[in-house]
């Protein structure tokens, strides 16, 4: 096997020209996409560039609280983006956003890293921060996803959740069709990734692995540990994220709170319920 082509500031410099097209064809055609391109761009630039000194760094020490320490600070990072991509917000969305984050993230990578993979030494930062890191990227628009839906089923469609309440439905039984309806939507994403891995596309971590010289096969294997890995996460993350929003919207007593939630910056306003008990 080849070893892997090294890459310099000229080949970044000739890839940084495909944003600078797409930039150009904004521009003629007035899409108004250009300045956010940019942003995203330098964005990326700017994180991997101070995650790959970070992790140097982190590699060379070898030491098992800068790992920790790195994916709990990722944590905080994915939450805060799932939460950003919400068009409502309530009281506490970051906290169930950040312990549905790191739920998932620990228990599904460590069930992967330590029993599927078998790192050794168990926080070996070559493996358990790109996996883990992977869970928290992918996941996070899933997990987004839910919660939009979530929310938004509670105040569009609240007569209906409140007519269940008033034939008796206890919390669970009154948020058990926007929690399927939330959960379905935030699978779409990873469910389409899965249906068209290897047949339209040709995944991230398959792609990695070939490019390093790995043999196809088993480039493969990770592949579909990662997909998999991916699709648990996104499934328990979403069940986890709307049972914690659904306490937070909802009372014991079957009391929905639509007061509790509130529209982000440039959404149309739209009227919010009281205090409804039935």
């Amino acid at each position: 096997m080849s070893d892997l082509i090294q890459l310099g500031p000229l080949q970044l410099a000739t890839a940084t020209l495909l944003i600078i097209a797409a930039g150009v064809v904004s521009l003629a055609l007035r899409l108004g996409v250009e300045r956010r391109l940019a942003i995203a761009a330098l964005r990326t630039v700017i994180q991997l560039g101070l995650l790959g000194l970070i992790l140097e760094r982190v590699f060379a020490l070898d030491n098992p609280l800068l790992v920790i320490g790195l994916l709990l600070l990722m944590t905080v990072f994915a939450a805060r983006e799932a939460v950003a991509r919400s068009s409502r917000s309530y009281g506490g969305i970051l906290v169930d956003a950040w312990l549905t984050m790191a739920a998932t993230c620990f228990v599904v990578g460590g069930i992967v890293t330590q029993v599927v993979v078998g790192v050794t030494p168990w926080y070996d930062p070559q493996y358990v921060i790109p996996l883990l890191g992977m869970i928290l990227g992918n996941s996070l628009t899933g997990i987004s996803l839910c919660l939009d839906r979530f929310l938004d089923y509670l105040e569009v469609r609240s007569a209906e959740v409140e007519l269940r309440i008033a034939y008796g439905a206890t919390r669970s039984e009154a948020l058990a069709a926007p929690l399927r309806n939330a959960v379905r939507t935030g699978m779409i994403p990873i469910m389409n990734s899965m249906a068209a891995a290897g047949i339209v596309s040709l995944p991230g971590m398959m792609t990695g692995q070939i490019l390093a010289g790995s043999p196809p096969m088993q480039a493969v294997a990770y592949q579909i540990v990662v997909m998999f890995m991916i699709a648990a996460a996104v499934a328990l993350g979403a069940m986890l994220v709307v049972v914690l929003a659904g306490r937070r919207c909802m009372g014991p007593e079957a009391t929905l709170r639509l007061d509790r939630l509130s529209k982000r910056a440039g959404e149309e306003p739209r009227a919010l319920g009281k205090w409804h008990r039935m």
